[in-house]
C-alpha cells in the first residue's frame, strides 16, 4: 500500500478512483457530507471541485492504493485567514470497506498529521459523527473531543445525526510540542 499526495495532475488523473472510493464510503454508511445512493457521476463532480484548492494549496489530498485501486484518502484543509493560518482540517478520511481493519486510516491520519506540522500547522480539528468507527480511531490516536453537536448532518440514509468535534496540537509550536 503507498500512500502518494497528489499535485494538481495527479489529482484530476485520480477523479474517478476518488470517485468510486467516495462512493462506496457512502453505500457502506459513512456519513461524510452525501446522502445514499451517491451517483458516480456526482461523486466525480464533486471532486473536480476540489481541483482548485488543490492547485491552490489550500487542500492537500493523499491517496492509498492497492494496486490500480483507490483505497483511501485523507485530506488537510489550510486555513485562509490572517488569524488562523495556525490550524488546518482534516478532511474526508475515507478508506474503502475492503482496506478496513488493516491500519490504512491510521496510516492516512498519521500522514495529514506530519504534513500539517511540516507545514508550521500547530492545530489540528475535525468533526465525524458520534459514535462512528472514526470517532474510536481518532481517540486511540491521541485527538481531544471538544463537544458534540446535535442533529448537525443527514447520515447517508437521511437521518439526522450529532457530530463530535475533535483537536490535536502538532508540531513544535504546538502546547507541549
Amino acid at each position: 500500500m503507498t500512500v502518494t499526495r497528489l499535485d494538481e495532475a495527479r489529482f484530476l488523473d485520480s477523479l474517478d478512483g476518488l470517485a468510486g472510493l467516495l462512493t462506496d464510503t457512502v453505500d457502506g454508511g459513512a456519513s461524510v457530507g452525501f446522502l445514499a445512493p451517491l451517483d458516480g457521476a456526482e461523486a466525480v463532480a464533486w471532486w473536480r471541485g476540489r481541483a482548485a484548492a488543490v492547485a491552490a494549496g489550500r487542500l492537500a489530498v493523499w491517496v492509498a492504493r492497492g494496486g490500480d485501486r483507490v483505497t483511501g484518502t485523507v485530506g488537510l484543509a489550510f486555513a485562509d485567514k490572517p488569524n488562523s493560518r495556525h490550524r488546518a482540517e482534516i478532511v474526508k478520511l475515507m478508506v474503502h470497506r475492503e482496506a478496513r481493519g488493516r491500519g490504512l486510516g491510521r496510516a492516512l491520519l498519521a500522514t495529514a498529521e506530519e504534513a500539517a506540522a511540516a507545514a508550521g500547522v500547530t492545530l489540528l480539528h475535525l468533526d465525524t459523527e458520534t459514535g462512528s468507527p472514526a470517532e474510536h480511531l481518532y481517540r486511540t490516536a491521541g485527538w481531544t473531543r471538544a463537544g458534540v453537536i446535535p442533529d448537525y448532518a443527514a447520515d447517508p440514509r437521511g437521518v439526522l445525526r450529532p457530530t463530535t468535534l475533535y483537536y490535536k496540537h502538532v508540531g513544535t509550536g504546538a502546547p507541549g510540542g
